[in-house]
C-alpha cells in the first residue's frame, strides 16, 4: 500500500523553484490565456448596447422631415408631451404625442399619412394625446429596439430580460465548465468555451427575432462564463507561490480593459456589427490547441506524469534552466509506481475515499451553528456584490453625458479597484478590507444619488458668468462619485474571493467558493431590472445600491479575520478561526 504515498511526493511548487516561477515559458502562455479574456469580458456586457434603449420620441407628421427628422427641434415641446427640468431642458415623451387640431387620429390598421399641417405652432395641437408607431431617434445608435419594435414602457421588461437570460447562462456555464475542467482538463474545456462563445456570438448577431436573440444570448453566456474562471485557474496553476497574487490581479486588469472596449461601440452603432466584431476574433484561439499546454498540476493530480514531464522539460528549456537528476529520477520512480497501482487512479479507491471525506465535511458544516451563520453572511455579501457590481455597470449608460465615455470609465476604474484590493489585503487584513470596500461603495453611491437630485436646483460650481452655475460640473461630480462607488465594489469583489477561500476547510474549499459564486450569479439576475426603478424616482437605483452595500459592509465585521493564519484543513480548524472574533466564537 505504499504506492499512493509515493505518488503524492512530487510537489509542483518545488519543480517551479528549479525551472522558474514565472519565466519566459510562463509569461508567454500567461499572455495567451489573457487575450481571450478581453473578448469574454466584452461579450459579458455587450447586451448593454445591443439590447439598450436608444433615445427616441414620436414622429410628428407635418413637422418632422421624412428624410432627416431632428430629435431636438425647437418645436418639439409644442407637439410632444414631456417634462421640463429647472434649467429649462425639455425631455420629450417616448411614445405619446399631442393630437392635431381638426384632424382625425390615425389608427394602427391604417397606413401612415402625414397630417396637413403647414406650421408647427401651439394652435395646431390639442391637449389630448395619442400613441404613435413611428419614431425619431436622438442618435445613430441601432439596437434590437428598432430591429423588432421594442419601443415604449410596456417593452422595457423585454430589454431587461435579455440581461436576466445572460446571467442565467452564467449560472449554468460556471457550474458546467468547472466540473468539466476538473474531469477532462483545463486546456480543452477552456478552448471549447472560447469557440462556443464565438460561435454563439455570431449566431446572436444573425438572430431573426427576439426569441432567437434570447436563446443565443443564453448560450453565449454559457460559453463566456467558462473563459475567465478557467484562465484564472490555468494562470494560477502555472506560476509559483510568490506570483499567484500577481497572476490573478493582472488577469483582472485584462478583464476590465475588455469591458471598457465596449465604449468603442460608438464607432459601431449597429448592434449586429458590434456583436460580430466581438465574436469573430476569438476564433483565432483555435490555434491554442497546439500553443497552450495543459495544467501540469492537473496532470500530476490525474497521475499523468509522462505528459507533465514533457511540459516541464519544455518549460525548463524555454526558461533556460537545468532540471536536477533527483527530480527526473523522482518522475521515473513515480511513473513506475503509478503503473503498478492502477487502483489508485481517479476512478479508484482514493477517489471514493475523497468523496466520502467531502460528504462528511458537508455534514459537519451543516451541523455547526457557527459555520452556518458565517456562511449565510458570506452568501448575502456575495449576492450584494453581484447585484451592485453589475447594477452599476448597467446603470452607467443612464448617467448624464456621453454614455460610451461613462461606460468606459466605469469599466476602467476596476483597474485601480483591483489594485486597491491588493493593497487592502496586505495592509488591513481580510475583514477590514472587505468592510471598508463595501462602506466606500455605500457612501459614494448614496452621495451620487443625492447629487443627482441636487442637479435640478444648483451645484456650487461657478462658471465665468457671475451667479450662474455649471450643469457639466454637477454632472462630473455625479460621475466621479459613481466611479468611486464602482471602485469600492470592485475591490470588495476581489477581496471576497480570497476571504471566502480562507474560511473554507480544504476538502470543500473549491466547491464552497463555487457555491458562493453560483449564488452570486442568481443575485446578478436581478441587476438588469434595477435601473428601471429610475423611472419612478431617479436616484432610487443608486440609493438601493448604497443601502445594500452598507448592510453587507456592517455584516462583514462579524466574520473572523484570516490574514496570516493557517488555511483550515478540517471543519474543526475552520470553526476555530473565529475564536477571537465574537459573536460566532463558539
Amino acid at each position: 500500500m505504499s504506492a499512493p504515498a509515493a505518488a503524492s511526493v512530487l510537489d509542483f511548487d518545488e519543480i517551479l523553484a528549479e525551472i522558474g516561477e514565472f519565466g519566459r515559458f510562463q509569461r508567454l502562455n500567461y499572455l495567451l490565456i489573457c487575450l481571450p479574456v478581453l473578448f469574454a469580458a466584452a461579450n459579458s456586457l455587450s447586451y448593454v448596447f445591443t439590447a439598450g434603449s436608444p433615445t427616441y420620441r414620436c414622429y410628428v407628421p407635418g413637422c418632422d422631415s421624412l428624410d432627416k427628422p431632428d430629435y431636438g427641434a425647437e418645436w418639439v415641446s409644442i407637439a410632444v408631451p414631456g417634462s421640463w427640468s429647472k434649467r429649462g431642458h425639455f425631455t420629450p415623451s417616448t411614445c405619446d404625442r399631442f393630437m392635431a387640431n381638426g384632424s382625425r387620429s390615425v389608427s394602427e390598421s391604417e397606413p401612415w399619412n402625414p397630417w396637413p399641417l403647414h406650421q408647427c405652432s401651439a394652435e395646431n395641437f390639442t391637449a389630448e394625446t395619442e400613441r404613435c408607431r413611428q419614431f425619431v431617434y436622438g442618435s445613430s445608435e441601432r439596437t434590437i429596439v428598432q430591429q423588432w419594435g421594442l419601443q415604449c414602457q410596456e417593452n422595457l421588461w423585454k430589454l431587461a430580460f435579455v440581461g436576466t437570460m445572460h446571467f442565467a447562462g452564467l449560472v449554468l456555464g460556471t457550474a458546467l465548465s468547472g466540473y468539466l475542467a476538473d474531469r477532462y482538463g483545463r486546456k480543452h474545456v477552456f478552448l471549447i468555451c472560447i469557440v462556443f462563445m464565438a460561435l454563439t456570438g455570431v449566431a446572436q448577431a444573425l438572430s431573426w427575432d427576439y426569441t432567437s436573440f434570447l436563446v443565443f444570448a443564453l448560450l453565449n453566456a454559457v460559453g463566456t462564463s467558462g473563459v475567465y474562471p478557467l484562465a484564472f485557474i490555468i494562470g494560477v496553476e502555472m506560476v509559483g507561490p510568490r506570483k499567484r497574487e500577481m497572476s490573478s490581479i493582472v488577469l483582472n486588469y485584462f478583464y476590465a480593459v475588455g469591458e471598457a472596449l465596449l465604449g468603442l461601440s460608438v464607432f459601431l452603432p449597429d448592434w449586429r456589427q458590434l456583436q460580430l466584431a466581438l465574436s469573430i476574433p476569438p476564433l483565432i484561439c483555435v490555434g491554442y490547441f497546439w500553443l497552450v499546454p495543459e495544467s501540469v498540476r492537473w496532470l500530476l493530480a490525474r497521475n499523468r506524469r509522462e505528459q507533465a514531464g514533457d511540459i516541464i522539460r519544455r518549460a525548463a528549456k524555454v526558461n533556460r534552466r537545468d532540471i536536477s537528476m533527483e527530480l527526473m529520477a523522482s518522475f521515473k520512480q513515480q511513473e513506475l509506481e503509478a503503473e503498478t497501482a492502477p487502483e489508485y487512479g481517479a476512478e479508484g479507491v482514493l477517489a471514493e475515499q475523497k468523496d466520502d471525506k467531502i460528504w462528511l465535511a458537508i455534514k459537519q458544516v451543516a451541523g455547526s451553528r457557527i459555520l452556518m451563520a458565517r456562511y449565510a453572511i458570506l452568501l448575502l455579501i456575495w449576492a450584494v456584490n453581484a447585484i451592485v457590481y453589475y447594477g452599476l455597470s448597467l446603470n452607467a449608460t443612464s448617467l448624464s453625458g456621453n454614455q460610451y465615455l461613462n461606460f468606459a470609465l466605469v469599466c476602467l476604474v476596476e483597474i485601480p479597484g483591483y489594485s486597491l484590493a491588493w493593497l487592502f489585503l496586505r495592509k488591513l487584513g481580510r475583514r477590514l478590507a472587505l468592510s471598508g470596500s463595501l462602506l466606500l461603495c455605500s457612501i459614494t453611491c448614496v452621495g451620487s444619488g443625492f447629487v443627482t437630485l441636487a442637479q435640478e436646483d444648483w451645484i456650487p460650481c461657478q462658471t465665468g458668468v457671475e451667479g450662474r452655475h455649471s450643469w457639466s460640473c454637477a454632472n462630473w461630480l455625479v460621475v466621479t462619485l459613481f466611479l468611486v462607488g464602482k471602485l469600492g465594489i470592485t475591490s470588495s469583489f476581489a477581496v471576497i474571493y480570497t476571504f471566502t477561500a480562507e474560511m473554507m476547510p480544504t476538502v470543500i474549499r473549491s466547491g464552497g467558493v463555487g457555491v458562493m459564486s453560483t449564488f452570486a450569479r442568481f443575485g446578478a439576475m436581478l441587476a438588469p431590472f434595477v435601473p428601471l426603478l429610475a423611472s419612478y424616482y431617479e436616484p432610487l437605483p443608486l440609493l438601493l445600491f448604497g443601502g445594500l452595500s452598507l448592510v453587507a459592509g456592517l455584516l462583514s465585521l462579524l466574520l473572523p479575520e484570516t490574514f496570516n493564519r493557517k488555511l483550515p484543513d478540517t471543519v474543526e480548524e475552520a470553526i476555530a478561526l473565529g475564536n477571537q472574533n465574537p459573536p460566532f466564537s463558539r
